[in-house]
């Protein structure tokens, strides 16, 4: 019944709106001209007011604006979203609340007022530093305005984050190895660093089907960028905390661990998803990916869930593996088998240490630097041992 407690409870709201859709990306983001910011605070307010009814006592941990671009969202609709959700739920202490950022929407007094309004940390996706790869990904921004952006950023929030995309079109380890390490010297404590993939339903996946983007790295050769990635951030004393997360020691994303932690979360906007432990059932739940009609069924209905589904043992089970061996710290073997009711099988994770892919100390099994280069094949052996 209280097993999210292990990964404690956030908040996620998602900003469903871009200035202009990246032809890489996958997530549900919507371009438009016009936005009424009042229309969407209201059905906000009316969601935090609908799910702190049903979590009362809690404390929330941390708060996470997602999207699409909130840096987009007014200050005054951020300020607002968290004074309700102050008088809602118990704060930890020093709540972390993240805001995610383009540099073309990055104003200094926009910030301020983030900031003012709660605002701890922001999380900025300049993808990369290099003018030509910026195009090709789409991007509005150049890399001289990712780089006054940042130090915007910087001056605004103790915390900054920003991401990076490599083994892109033409790209080498060597320029791949600069562009890092010119990254690290910008980095206050967080990096995210993600391997460029080509997702069915964009426009990148579209091109790719038909013969385009040309210069993709062979695996190989991808699979040598990530090592020289763990490489080079180790060295820097930003170890990888998570497949595609570095940090340095205590700045990781707490609201990222409470996902890969397989706590509980809220999911409240368009197409957000939640984990919500309510009446000793864990809950999937999700909401309608367009967002025009997320904003109608919750000014008809007060309720912007478009589904809640109960999850069984064995799909929480399976959820807390496949989150949980993402994080250098791994699994807690006891944990998974108090979901599961039963315990990994004995030889498969034996045979997974001995070939060097899992280790195993203190009730934990962890994905080695060899098994975090396949992850996805270690955790498919576990989940289907007998």
């Amino acid at each position: 019944m209280d097993d999210w407690r292990n990964g404690g409870f956030g908040l996620y709201l998602h900003w469903p709106f871009c200035q202009a859709k990246c032809p890489y990306c996958d997530f549900n983001s919507h371009v438009s001209a016009q936005i009424d910011q009042r229309r969407w605070q209201a059905a906000y307010l009316s969601e935090i007011d609908r799910i702190g009814a049903e979590t009362q006592g809690r404390t929330l941990h941390t708060v996470f604006f997602g999207g699409g671009t909130p840096s987009l969202m007014e200050p005054e609709l951020v300020a607002a979203i968290l004074d309700r959700v102050r008088a809602t739920w118990p704060q930890a202490n020093d709540p972390e609340v993240t805001l995610e950022a383009n540099p073309t929407s990055v104003e200094a007094g926009r910030f301020r007022g983030y900031r003012d309004a709660g605002v701890t940390r922001i999380s900025m996706g300049i993808q990369s530093l290099n003018d030509d790869d910026l195009r090709r990904l789409g991007r509005l921004h150049s890399a001289a305005e990712a780089r006054q952006a940042f130090d915007v950023a910087r001056a605004t929030f103790d915390r900054v984050s920003f991401d990076l995309i490599y083994a892109r079109q033409h790209q080498t380890p060597e320029a791949w190895q600069a562009e890092l390490a010119e990254a690290l010297q910008m980095a206050i404590d967080h990096l995210s660093l993600y391997q460029l993939t080509i997702e069915d339903g964009t426009a990148f996946g579209a091109r790719h089907a038909a013969g385009g983007l040309r210069g993709l790295p062979e695996d190989d050769l991808a699979a040598d960028m990530y090592a020289l990635t763990q490489e080079i951030c180790d060295r820097a004393g930003m170890p990888g905390y998570e497949i595609s997360n570095h940090a340095r020691d205590g700045a990781e994303s707490r609201h990222n661990l409470i996902y890969w932690r397989y706590g509980d979360y809220a999911g409240i906007g368009p197409g957000a998803h939640g984990r919500l432990t309510l009446d000793g059932r864990r809950l999937a739940t999700e909401t309608d990916r367009m967002p025009l009609r997320w904003l109608q069924q919750v000014e008809t209905t007060g309720n912007g869930d478009a589904d809640r589904a109960p999850l069984d043992p064995a799909d929480q089970a399976a959820e807390y593996l496949m989150m949980s061996l993402r994080l250098r710290e791994g699994t807690d073997t006891a944990r998974y088998a108090a979901l599961a009711g039963s315990a990994l099988d004995e030889a498969t994770v034996g045979r997974l240490t001995a070939d060097g892919f899992l280790d195993q100390a203190g009730g934990r099994i962890a994905a080695t630097d060899r098994g975090r280069m396949v992850l996805n094949a270690v955790i498919r052996e576990l989940m289907i041992a007998p």
